[in-house]
């Protein structure tokens, strides 16, 4: 199963690319070997419109033309469902199983995601009720999923 990371804001050089990139690589060298992955990730740039609504569909629009298609679709929002990574990773591994082809995670802005995309999800995921910065919210994701492909392979990373 593909995995698929769209967006929005662009990552510059400094300390969080650089531990984005640690796990990303992690996951690009052992996900697939068991299924899951390669890992691709797709940036939009922030939307400069000066009202918020506008901004989310205009930025809701740019992450519906990544390809998203025929994946399954998890939003991370502050208002979803928070899983152990246990849970998440038994997630990944029922869809990897069931022959889903890719699944698919979208980071909204500084706004968050326009509600017609949340809507749209198949998992609206959470990582705790705080608002994390959406470039902190990707290194997150990432480590989860490389702890994910950790769990799946027997790989000792995970120590509950």
């Amino acid at each position: 199963m593909k995995l698929f990371i769209g967006a929005v804001g662009r990552m510059k050089s400094g300390p969080e690319t650089a531990l984005f990139k640690g796990y990303y690589d992690r996951c690009s060298k052992v996900g697939p070997k068991i299924g899951l992955g390669p890992i691709h990730l797709a940036e939009i740039v922030e939307s400069k419109n000066p009202h918020k609504s506008e901004r989310q569909r205009l930025e809701a629009q740019g992450l519906r033309k990544m390809p998203i298609k025929n994946s399954r679709l998890i939003v991370l929002d502050e208002r979803g469902r928070s899983m152990s990574s246990v849970a998440f990773s038994t997630q990944l591994e029922s869809w990897r199983d069931d022959g889903v082809p890719q699944a698919s995670f979208l980071i909204g802005g500084p706004d968050g995601l326009d509600r017609s995309i949340v809507n749209d999800a198949d998992l609206v995921l959470s990582f705790g009720p705080m608002t994390w910065p959406h470039m902190i919210a990707r290194i997150l994701l990432v480590e989860q999923l490389y702890r994910s492909i950790s769990l799946l392979s027997g790989h000792p990373y995970h120590r509950p």
